[in-house]
């Protein structure tokens, strides 16, 4: 009985550990407001959800130019982007920076989402949504399959999320998901988290400071007290 519900747990981890999503926003996201953010799609969802490319031909027309061109236009630094394969089906991959994402909602890169990170009594609040722009062509029954994300990477500590699929994972990681099919039928995908608004790092390097801090306080008082006694000895001796 045990090992077999140890299967079913390890079954369970591992089928979430290898989740793959046919459309991902992945963002690692600063506490000032910067961040880098990688795209992954198949090239007609690219066309679908943000325009790129045209119907006819989406694995023709949604190239690594295209997008290149789509996210340097809307004021990001591009890092790289590559075409890649999966089971077979071509995947357009993009990684970017941007040096504020309060500013790349419905840019050109990024019509179909909206961002916002905001201070709030000495934390930081994120809240934004994913929708496919009802202008965007259709591309019919192709593509229609799989789960779409949008993910954080977040940098300090996390108060709460608004119901993000598995909770915070390791790494501060928050995702939301649904069915591609969902997606491309105009369903509607809300995110949301409160955070420290110092960063994890900043707030090791400074607890680390204050136990240097304390250390040397107290050799420092040990030192005083060591000196007093001495000398105290010495005029007694005297």
């Amino acid at each position: 009985m045990i090992s077999r519900l140890a299967a079913v747990l390890l079954l369970v981890v591992s089928s979430r550990g290898c989740l793959t999503y046919e459309y991902e926003h992945e963002f690692w996201l600063r506490v000032d407001g910067s961040g880098t953010v990688n795209v992954t799609a198949r090239p007609g969802l690219w066309t679908a959800l943000k325009g790129l490319g045209g119907p006819e031909d989406p694995d023709g027309t949604a190239t690594r130019e295209a997008v290149r061109e789509l996210f340097e236009g809307s004021g990001l630094r591009v890092k790289r982007v590559t075409l890649t394969r999966r089971r077979g089906q071509p995947y357009l991959f993009i990684s970017a920076e941007f040096p504020d994402v309060n500013r790349i909602s419905y840019t050109p890169a990024f019509p179909d989402l909206r961002v916002s990170l905001l201070r709030e009594g000495g934390r930081l609040r994120l809240e934004g949504s994913w929708q496919r722009p009802l202008h965007l062509p259709e591309i019919g029954d192709r593509d229609r399959d799989g789960l779409m994300a949008v993910r954080f990477h977040l940098p300090s500590k996390i108060y709460s999320h608004h119901n993000a699929a598995d909770g915070v994972e390791r790494g501060n990681i928050l995702g939301w998901r649904q069915e591609v099919s969902t997606a491309l039928a105009g369903g509607r995908l809300e995110f949301g988290a409160l955070m420290d608004e110092r960063s994890i790092l900043f707030s090791t390097v400074l607890l680390f400071a204050g136990a240097v801090a304390l250390a040397a306080m107290l050799l420092a008082v040990a030192l005083w007290a060591a000196i007093r006694r001495g000398r105290r000895d010495l005029e007694q001796s005297d």
